[in-house]
């Protein structure tokens, strides 16, 4: 009623005003659960239950993976530069293959992952890693602001494409395998993420005026192909979070068999000397949760077995105290 004393009518409030009205007057219904002790051990237990036998496969996996690790720069150095490695590396009149041999102790099933391994390379350094244009990288020249790029945004006046210190420094060691007297062919195709060929490096844009310079960093990288087919730059311009790091450099896709010896001939050009750097050649197989990883699975074997250990607890702790509910 109105103060006149008429009747007032009531409005009508849609499905949506209803549900905003209930939620800003905390009218909802909400849930409360009480835990009870009984609830609670349950659920440590549960957890420890599940965790454990996902710790149990996934080491099962893990230990699955075979892996041939072999460690080359400071063995592919001559006798004579052993005190000296830096001026070996930058020495290009002194040639730089060397040989390594190595014995396959499990059978290895294709596709086998070649990796390049570097330890003590901080690529997460915040200076490296802002050296680099993205807009550059797929648009090329049409994209003239390289600042970011600094110090190897430009040479002689002219823009460098790709700028940057990450592909500036791009890794440009080598290999190649024989097993008896056949070649293992090394498939260097579809290493990279697709997501980066397709959308983040330009089917149109050309390294140019690369490497070009007085100071040379890694490898360089041949001016009539596009930046969206070399593929070592794209793996290598996803830089690694940690200083001691993987990155795919190819696939056997051969079987290797137990007692294999398999001749590894490589070319030691990478400048890893003069930071205290190593570089490992690593081949490795794969399993259903990805490479040798021994982390996960003892992760989740030690929650599982603490959650155990408190439930154990718990109980203990309630038969020597009970408590009533509500109490």
């Amino acid at each position: 009623m109105d103060v006149d004393g008429r009747p007032q009518s009531v409005p009508v409030l849609s499905r949506r005003q209803k549900v905003i009205y209930q939620f800003t007057q905390q009218n909802l219904p909400a849930c409360k659960p009480v835990l009870t002790p009984a609830w609670v051990i349950a659920t440590f237990l549960s957890l420890g239950f599940i965790f454990i036998p996902l710790g149990l496969l996934a080491l099962v996996a893990s230990q699955s993976v075979v892996e041939i690790v072999d460690r080359y720069d400071t063995d592919c150095i001559p006798e004579v530069f052993r005190s000296n490695k830096v001026a070996f590396i930058k020495d290009d009149s002194i040639p730089k293959n060397c040989t390594r041999y190595f014995k396959v102790h499990k059978p290895m099933k294709a596709p086998i992952y070649v990796y390049y391994q570097l330890d003590n390379y901080y690529q997460n350094h915040r200076r490296y890693v802002k050296s680099r244009n993205d807009r550059q990288l797929l648009y090329g020249l049409r994209y003239n602001d390289t600042s970011s790029c600094k110090p190897e945004e430009t040479n002689s006046g002219l823009p460098i494409v790709p700028c940057g210190l990450i592909a500036w420094s791009l890794f440009n060691d080598t290999y190649r395998f024989v097993r008896g007297a056949g070649e293992l062919r090394i498939n260097r195709k579809n290493i990279a993420w697709r997501s980066d060929r397709e959308h983040k490096f330009g089917k149109h844009v050309y390294p140019f005026n690369f490497q070009n310079g007085t100071l040379i960093g890694g490898g360089k990288l041949d001016p009539t192909i596009p930046l969206s087919d070399q593929e070592d730059l794209i793996v290598w311009m996803r830089t690694a979070a940690l200083p001691s790091f993987r990155k795919l450099y190819g696939k056997i896709e051969e079987d290797l068999e137990e007692n294999d010896v398999i001749e590894a001939n490589l070319f030691n050009y990478y400048n890893s000397y003069s930071f205290g750097g190593k570089k490992k050649l690593v081949l490795s197989t794969s399993s259903w949760l990805g490479g040798k990883n021994d982390f996960l699975g003892f992760a989740y074997v030690a929650v599982g077995s603490s959650c155990i250990l408190v439930a154990l607890f718990f109980i203990l702790f309630h038969v020597k105290n009970p408590r009533p509910y509500g109490i």
